[in-house]
């Protein structure tokens, strides 16, 4: 239950010295963090979840290679699924519901299997492997790194779970556009090994089942099911000629018969054997999806799509409605306005931006953000996007500053500086007014820049200089809540947490935006899985 344990006025909270408390904990020990300055150790759980939502599974940080940081992630699922399975399936559940962790929610339920297994304890196993598995292609991607690093040897809770995600998963237009030649575990593959039985509520799988076996092994023979309208509409355009597939795209009625046949852009150039011109674009534009259309902005211009398309495009992706169903990160927008050559989408992609930031609390009173652009902020958290984390913490501290009574917006490593910051400024063009600059001096920042504040907010990856200060926030009065944003995940944090307001958060999603005000509300934090409305 949560607990109410100061009072509440209509301007502002005034906690009490010790505060509420949160979930992400420090266990009262030091080490050396990577810049040999004190680092504070959490306890396994804290440590777990920092870098579950941080860990894109074989990317190397600024301080830590992918092998090692991959090797830390699995011996902390792999302790705790034997030492407390239920948080550890909560964690790895929400990470792929919650928190958009794809790769990394389905190495964790692998571990969690293996060691289940190792064990020798029953259960949790089949329905954490069927909670991670979102998206057709997983099936196969789980079996895939099963068996690279424990053989093809699939214990029955890997099978069953994955069956079990098969029979939810599998559907003609998944089969069109997952199964293909360049993966390593085709559909036929999954079946052949985890043996699904069909959903009750679909007849037909049994019959897309068959079907996908043949082509697995017999390609050239595989004849879709012939009641299945979308196989049977996707087999007509096959085989219609190559020189009239462009008439047929471009037609009046083009776009409909290529989302009847399943047909999705990323495999049209190949079917048309040819270039996504404007035409074939403007074609396509109305069925794609708000995702896709934000990745492919730059594609629209090169092809010169016109500007009654081009606005189209820019009210789908700006919608809030859109914005909120796709669930994309918010750094995505900030990566398609840097990566686009025309000036047509930019006010589209900063509504985009400000509506998935939409959860990031309004704070009353006066707030100090703290963004850190130190050089171990600019590496990049993964091989498919330019971005870093400093664009990230750039992004979320001017968001909570915009969005704030009174902010002051501040930018700090080796040195800082004060980001000026009127209402109504953009945010994109903001975050372009952030600088590199060198080491991560903390507590020189705070000193400096704390006046007085309400609340202290640091977006960092908290690993801090040396020095005499082990805790760069001690500087803060102890009524005062602070609160730190980790994006990276290293082992220690630069101060104590979840107790005496000083509190950490990981991730960028909307259940961490809600705990701030939930905080000063008085009430104790629990995991994101955990909390509730």
């Amino acid at each position: 239950m949560a607990r109410f344990n100061f009072r509440r006025s209509a301007a502002k909270a005034t906690p009490a010295a010790d505060g509420p408390t949160s979930p992400v904990t420090t266990t009262g020990r030091t080490a050396p963090n990577h810049h040999g300055g004190t680092g504070h150790l959490r306890d396994e759980k804290s440590e777990l979840f920092l870098l579950a939502v941080a860990n894109l599974v074989g990317q190397d940080t600024f301080y830590e290679r992918g092998g090692a940081r991959d090797d830390r992630y699995t011996a902390l699922v792999r302790h705790l699924a034997v030492r407390d399975p239920e948080w550890t399936l909560g964690l790895l559940r929400w990470l792929r519901h919650g928190a958009a962790m794809r790769t990394a929610s389905l190495v964790g339920a692998a571990e969690f299997t293996r060691a289940r297994l190792d064990a020798g304890l029953p259960g949790h196993s089949r329905q954490v492997v069927d909670a991670v598995l979102q998206r057709p292609d997983e099936p196969g991607e789980l079996l895939a790194y099963w068996t690279s690093r424990y053989g093809r040897a699939l214990p029955k809770p890997l099978k069953r779970g994955v069956a079990d995600a098969v029979a939810r998963l599998y559907d003609a237009r998944a089969l069109l556009k997952y199964d293909t030649a360049s993966k390593g575990y085709r559909f036929g593959d999954v079946l052949e090994l985890t043996h699904p039985a069909p959903h009750r509520d679909k007849p037909w799988q049994g019959e897309l089942f068959r079907y996908a076996l043949d082509r697995r092994h017999r390609p050239d023979e595989a004849l879709p099911p012939a009641g299945n309208a979308v196989l049977a509409a996707h087999r007509e355009l096959t085989a219609l000629p190559v020189a009239e597939r462009r008439a047929l795209v471009t037609g009046p009625d083009g776009a409909e018969r290529l989302a009847a046949a399943g047909m999705t852009w990323e495999a049209l150039a190949g079917w048309l054997q040819g270039p996504l011109d404007a035409a074939v674009w403007e074609a396509v534009i109305p069925s794609m999806g708000p995702m896709a259309l934000v990745r492919n902005l730059r594609n629209f211009d090169r092809a010169e799509v016109s500007d009654e398309v081009a606005a189209a495009v820019a009210r789908r992706i700006s919608d809030r409605g859109e914005v909120r169903r796709s669930r994309q990160f918010p750094f995505r927008y900030l990566a398609a306005h840097r990566n686009v050559p025309s000036l047509r989408w930019g006010h589209a992609l900063e509504q985009a931006l400000r509506h998935s930031l939409e959860n990031v609390p309004e704070l009353p009173g006066r707030t100090l953000v703290l963004v850190d652009r130190s050089g171990s902020m600019f590496d990049r958290p993964g091989a498919q996007t330019e971005l870093n984390r400093a664009d990230t913490a750039a992004v979320f501290g001017t968001a909570v500053a915009l969005r704030s009574a009174g902010a002051d917006l501040v930018e700090f490593g080796t040195t800082s500086r004060k980001i000026d910051l009127r209402r109504g400024d953009s945010l994109l063009k903001t975050v372009d007014r952030f600088g590199n600059l060198g080491g991560t001096s903390t507590a020189e920042a705070v000193r400096a820049h704390y006046r007085g504040h309400d609340r202290v907010i640091v977006v960092t990856d908290e690993q801090t200089y040396g020095g005499l200060r082990h805790d760069p926030l001690e500087t803060v009065p102890a009524h005062v809540p602070c609160y730190t944003w980790n994006l990276a995940g290293y082992r220690t944090g630069h101060a104590p947490s979840g107790t005496g307001n000083r509190h950490t958060f990981g991730g960028l999603t909307d259940a961490a935006f809600r705990l701030v005000p939930l905080l000063e509300a008085g009430r104790d934090a629990a995991w994101p899985w955990e909390q509730q409305d």
